[in-house]
């Protein structure tokens, strides 16, 4: 059977990371995903609210570096979760649970709006960043390094079919742009 889900949007809130009793870590997060249609009456576009489940370094890695309104890419599955809540009613949940997550956006546009990163135990103000004596060139712009990973299945990849043991599988190749 085939379970799998790509979705990228925007989260709606900062990521809640909780541990469970084994000490696992597991975040939680709701994804805003915008439809592929406008609405005919008024002409915007509606979104989808999804809510999404990372676990392990999946989940410390989205509640440290994934912020509220971050693009964010996740690849998943579909999972359907029952139980009782508190009043003894049965109730339904539907999320994704993510496989890996990746920041769907640079980061830079947001980074004079948007805290830094939060780190484990670090304080809850950021100092300043140390001044050098003497300044960088002015000609000299540093630009920050990016990534792209890809995932192409093998019948849109050559290289791939000429390798036997990758014929089964999808080929994977990272992309790193300067």
């Amino acid at each position: 059977m085939l379970n799998k889900i790509f979705l990228q949007g925007r989260l709606v809130a900062d990521p809640e990371l909780r541990h469970t009793q084994n000490g696992v870590a597991v975040a939680s997060f709701r994804l805003a995903v915008d439809r592929d249609f406008k609405d005919r009456e008024t002409g915007e576009r509606k979104a989808d609210f999804i809510n999404v489940v990372a676990w392990r370094q999946t989940g410390e890695f989205v509640s440290r570096f994934l912020t509220k309104g971050r693009l964010a890419v996740v690849e998943g599955k579909l999972q359907t979760r029952d139980y009782t809540d508190r009043d003894g009613n049965r109730r339904y949940a539907t999320e994704v649970v993510a496989d890996n997550v990746y920041f769907g956006d640079s980061g830079m546009e947001k980074a004079a709006t948007h805290p830094p990163p939060r780190l484990a135990g670090a304080a809850a103000t950021v100092p300043p960043p140390a001044t050098t004596a003497t300044p960088p060139p002015a000609a000299v712009t540093p630009r920050p390094l990016r990534w792209i990973s890809l995932l192409i299945s093998p019948t849109t990849m050559g290289s791939c079919l000429s390798d036997p043991l990758l014929r089964e599988r999808p080929c994977q190749t990272t992309l790193i742009l300067f």
